[in-house]
């Protein structure tokens, strides 16, 4: 039997404290945008959709981040590239609140979607490698819902910032909590898991082989929980604002209200995973968000609405929540920096026109019917592929001394 010591506890709070902290500020460098849709579009004299489009070529961008940072990461290391990750989005942030043109403030956005796309990968691998299999649904919850933490600062800002300083400063305040990580980076240890897993390129080329059925499968399931995630956050301070004509600092108040619902379910199916499973928890969380959609979107009056964004991020967050879990355990250790993330964001790619498409489609309807009848549809179908799917719930990412090396994973 393993002792821990102090010192391992104390690298074990580092390394997700890193992870958790880097993807909370690299999600409040991305909702910053989604809050000033509107004053950006009237700055460079475009349309909504036109900005919108921003947003989606950051998204677009994120599977080449992945796909960089994760491959050097099995290589190199999962925490030295994380810092250099956090550094390179803090920059192009800065850089973005700078933009002189809607074209360079297009082509930062397209960088910043590198930048986002190496992280999650990256710092989910360090944090979840470096914590008792025990512990890991409860901990992927609270990775995950960092993403939700850096939309309520988001909100924040845009509540107490953007009414006296403008959007610009939303985007100079996102480039300087990036520093806050690296801090705690300097104190995690590289993972034993990272260790015993990491090979030469040609070994490393046919484990990506011989596993391209599961990696397939994984990108099918992140392009429906990233149609999902976005498709029901992206646009939502849009139609509050314009549809429901609430004021800046009342979808503000929405908006954070409705991240506290996402935090909590996170955490509360994560750890629930734990004891559970991972696939019947998040398809039990995506099933109930069907219900919550009548209140979401058409909810007579605020409390109603209130009530319904709350309930609805609950439910889809608390499915994300066990994501981390899930694809970390599913992928073969010598690829986990890469494998997760990139499947990942190669599903952020085919979702990445989700808030463009219902921008244009709120045009022709409204933002209420458009948001509505896409999370129905994607919500269920989402329960279906994940149903569909394998799961290895539990598995040890460190073997024993002679253990062979293989993955189990379960139908």
């Amino acid at each position: 039997m393993t002792t821990v010591t102090s010192e391992d506890r104390a690298n074990q709070r580092n390394a997700v404290l890193a992870g958790f902290l880097g993807w909370t500020l690299d999600a409040f460098d991305f909702f910053v945008l989604v809050f000033v849709l509107g004053p950006i579009a009237h700055t460079y004299g475009r349309s909504i959709p036109a900005i919108a489009l921003t947003i989606t070529a950051s998204l677009a961008m994120r599977p080449v981040g992945a796909l960089v940072f994760g491959l050097l990461a099995d290589r190199y290391g999962r925490r030295k590239l994380l810092i250099f990750n956090i550094l390179f989005y803090s920059v192009i942030e800065v850089l973005s609140g700078l933009a002189p043109t809607y074209g360079i403030f297009l082509g930062l956005r397209l960088l910043y979607g590198v930048g986002m796309g190496g992280e999650w990968g990256v710092g989910a691998s360090l944090a979840l490698e470096s914590v008792p299999a025990r512990l890991r649904g409860l901990l992927s919850g609270l990775l995950q819902e960092g993403y939700a933490l850096g939309n309520i600062l988001a909100a924040i800002a845009y509540f107490g910032i953007y009414p006296h300083f403008g959007w610009r400063m939303l985007f100079f305040l996102g480039g300087l909590p990036g520093l806050l990580s690296l801090f705690v980076l300097v104190k995690v240890k590289e993972t034993e898991a990272w260790q015993q897993a990491r090979t030469d390129w040609k070994t490393y080329r046919r484990a990506i082989y011989d596993h391209r059925k599961l990696f397939l499968y994984l990108i099918v399931l992140m392009s429906m929980m990233n149609f999902i995630s976005h498709g029901t956050q992206d646009m939502y301070p849009t139609f509050l604002a314009l549809q429901r004509h609430f004021s800046v600092h009342a979808t503000a108040i929405i908006s954070i209200i409705s991240m506290v619902g996402a935090i909590i379910g996170g955490l509360s199916f994560g750890l629930a995973s734990d004891r559970y499973g991972r696939k019947r928890m998040m398809i039990t969380a995506l099933l109930l968000a069907v219900l919550t959609v009548p209140l979401w979107v058409e909810g007579a009056t605020t409390g109603l609405i209130v009530v319904g964004a709350f309930l609805m991020q609950f439910m889809v967050q608390g499915a994300w929540g066990v994501i981390p879990a899930h694809l970390n355990e599913l992928s073969p250790g010598q690829l986990r920096g890469f494998f997760p993330g990139f499947a990942y964001q190669l599903g952020v790619l085919v979702a990445s026109t989700v808030g463009y498409i219902e921008a244009v489609l709120a045009q022709r309807f409204s933002y209420s019917t458009a948001m509505g009848v896409l999370a129905t549809g994607l919500l269920l179908l989402g329960a279906v592929v994940i149903s569909l799917g394998p799961e290895a719930h539990g598995i040890a990412f460190v073997q024993p001394s002679g253990a062979p090396k293989r993955q189990e994973v379960s139908h």
